[in-house]
This record gives structure tokens, C-alpha cells and sequence, in this order.
């Protein structure tokens, strides 16, 4: 019982202590708000329009598969740590072959799901097509042709 006094006196002071440090930090600080303060930032441009607007789904897909990535690539880290430790492999004399069985199993099956998103063409981005509008020039269409067809990367 006595510890649970001791570990309910410490939750109690970092309680307080948060509390006084956030309401000190409140009186101190210098509150002067203005019109350019108060505007939304968003990387140095001034926003325009309104920011309710429709994004389109693939972001989000890119975003959740670099997350599912990312976090499994996390549990690699663990692995490594403890992939050659001598105790590991004093209490089993496969525990390296086996540990490396099993990450390549892993990796496997993160490659596999890297394929599956390939193929169902979920990291395909579609270009919009450029519209190309008809103007007048001096210059005749020939040499604007010739140019293209000298720099064409087919």
C-alpha cells in the first residue's frame, strides 16, 4: 500500500507542478494580438480561398502506405538489436538462422504488399492532360513541328 502512496504523490506534484508552471508561463508571456497574428499560415504564402475543399483520395493512400511502411519498417530495428546477442545464441544454436528465416519471411511479405499496391495501380499517378489552345503567330506551325521534333525525347 505504501507504494501506491508514493506513486500517487508523484502524479499529484507533476500535476501541480504542470499546473503552476502553465498558469506562471500564462501571466508572464505578452499577449498583443493583431490581424497578422492572428491570420492562418501556411508555408509563407497568404492563404486564398477556402480550405474546405475536396482533396483528391490518392493523397490520403499515398499517405496511409508510407505509413504502413514506415512503421513496419520499425519493427527491423529491434530485430538488429538483438539479432547476434551471445545469450540468444547460447541458449539455441539456431537462434541466428532462425531469426534471419524469419525476418526475410517479413520482408517478404512486406515486398508482396508492395507488389499487390503495384499492381492494383496504387501508386500509378495520373497526369492531367494539357490542353493545348490555338494562337496566333508570325511564326509558322512547320517550324514550331521542326522544333519539336528535333528535342522529342521519343
Amino acid at each position: 500500500m505504501e507504494a501506491f502512496a508514493y506513486v500517487a504523490a508523484f502524479l499529484i506534484a507533476g500535476i501541480l507542478f504542470l499546473a503552476v508552471i502553465l498558469t506562471l508561463a500564462k501571466w508572464i508571456r505578452p499577449n498583443r494580438p493583431n490581424v497578422e497574428k492572428l491570420s492562418t499560415y501556411e508555408s509563407g504564402e497568404a492563404p486564398v480561398g477556402n480550405a474546405n475543399i475536396r482533396f483528391n483520395p490518392r493523397f490520403y493512400l499515398i499517405a496511409l502506405l508510407f505509413v504502413l511502411f514506415e512503421i513496419e519498417l520499425i519493427f527491423l530495428f529491434p530485430w538488429a538489436s538483438v539479432f547476434h546477442q551471445a545469450d540468444l545464441e547460447k541458449a539455441s544454436p539456431i537462434w541466428s538462422t532462425y531469426a534471419l528465416v524469419e525476418m526475410f519471411i517479413f520482408i517478404g511479405i512486406l515486398a508482396l504488399g508492395l507488389a499487390l499496391a503495384w499492381v492494383k495501380g496504387y501508386l500509378n499517378w495520373d497526369k492531367p492532360a494539357t490542353q493545348t489552345t490555338s494562337t496566333e503567330s508570325p511564326i509558322p506551325e512547320q517550324a514550331y513541328q521542326k522544333i519539336r521534333d528535333k528535342y522529342s525525347t521519343k
